[in-house]
């Protein structure tokens, strides 16, 4: 995928800009026509130099900015003072720097969803989106204050994630690190001291110990020139469609990571979906702002597939339940959703339900992964220090029947 910058003309002939990944120009033009713009120029990004420790903007930063600029809206105050006041006011200085040239471009005749829109990396097709249908129904106050709890709860749900994977990941790491150290450092020593002794023929656990110890030693520049070119391909085929979409289904199907990981689907995907149409985001257009931000290929296959059978006139549960991605339960009470013309609600409520069901389902995974690190750590290491102290053993033994 490529980024595109564009300018096209709305149905009252403002000039609007922006910013779209796409795989060529024709299907940036193909897909600014479907959103009733004429356009005027699509040419390739360029590339810009980014340096993560001196430009990065966190999502705490972009919701304290929200909240505090949906209450001053509502306090009655321009936007453009409203920016100008928040930029000056931002401990990061990347973001206020940002924020002056979003000002800058309101100034300048833009609209705020269009100025916003030129900075895709930190405001994504959903912020952007409901900053116009805010514009667009004078409603901005109240569509940013519930942007604000959307990304509260999104960033809490990826934290939730984030932390049961952090314990087990570290144990694997620590466990490696112990496992090399004792490999190359202290088992040597063990051998070398037995070899004074004398004592004879050295039990087999201890030999194969000693012996991957040699091998570690000899072979230890390849394992890490493997690993190393193994990241790298493993990098490379993950940016291909085909590579990506089958590592993303591979991750919802694992034994204990992927029910959770499902959960997170149906949490992040009716949440996002239930505050586009709260906010008068037409359903289309949400459809394609939840697969953008889906965070998985399949699923994100799944809801423009759902897509395209809804603008051939169909409902949304039935396309939902032919790509088997989101459980029986929340399909149905999606078709309800519809026939009670509440949609937005009830999409709000699966979201809490199974926002509570990834802690259940988080919980439940990491008292699950604890023994098993614990019994493999034991495993591994404390095989690795009796099969070293069994010659030792022996010589005790020895000596005491002499």
């Amino acid at each position: 995928m490529t980024a595109f910058v564009w300018e096209a003309r709305g149905r009252t002939g403002e000039l609007k800009t922006g910013v779209m990944e796409a795989e060529g120009a024709e299907a940036v033009e193909a897909r600014l026509k479907q959103q009733m713009l004429v356009p005027v120029s699509v040419h390739k990004q360029p590339l810009q130099l980014n340096i993560p420790f001196t430009s990065g903007v966190k999502t705490t930063d972009i919701v304290v900015f929200t909240r505090m600029f949906a209450t001053m809206i509502d306090s009655g105050l321009p936007i453009v003072q409203c920016l100008d006041i928040l930029s000056s006011q931002s401990d990061n200085k990347a973001f206020g720097k940002i924020l002056r040239q979003v000002k800058e471009s309101v100034e300048g005749g833009l609209t705020l969803s269009d100025a916003l829109g030129k900075h895709p990396k930190i405001f994504d097709d959903l912020f952007v989106n409901l900053v116009a249908a805010g514009e667009a129904g004078g409603i901005l106050d109240g569509i940013l204050q519930r942007l604000a709890v959307y990304m509260e709860k999104a960033m809490k749900l990826k934290r939730r994630v984030k932390g049961a994977m952090v314990y087990p990941i570290s144990i694997v790491g620590i466990a490696a690190l112990v496992v090399t150290i004792l490999l190359t450092k202290v088992i040597p020593v063990f051998e070398k001291m037995f070899k004074d002794f004398g004592g004879g023929a050295l039990p087999m656990p201890t030999q194969v110990v000693i012996k991957v110890s040699h091998a570690l030693a000899h072979y230890l520049p390849f394992i890490v020139g493997f690993l190393i070119v193994g990241g790298f391909v493993m990098r490379m085929v993950l940016r291909t469609k085909n590579g990506r979409l089958k590592f993303d289904g591979l991750l919802l199907k694992l034994p204990v990571l992927g029910p959770v990981l499902r959960k997170v689907v149906v949490a992040r995907f009716t949440r996002t979906m239930g505050t586009l149409l709260a906010s008068g985001v037409p359903i289309l257009d949400a459809l394609e702002i939840c697969g953008k931000t889906a965070g998985n290929t399949v699923v994100q296959a799944g809801i423009m597939y759902a897509r395209a059978q809804i603008s051939e006139g169909k409902d949304m549960a039935t396309p939902l339940a032919t790509t088997q991605l989101m459980p029986p339960m929340v399909v149905q009470m999606i078709g309800v959703g519809e026939q009670t013309g509440a949609l937005d609600t009830m999409l709000s409520k699966i979201a809490d339900f199974y926002e509570e069901e990834v802690d259940v389902a988080v919980a439940a995974m990491t008292s699950l992964i604890e023994p098993l690190m614990m019994v493999f750590l034991g495993t591994v290491i404390g095989g690795m220090v009796v099969a070293m102290y069994l010659p030792i053993f022996e010589m005790a033994g020895n000596l005491k029947s002499a």
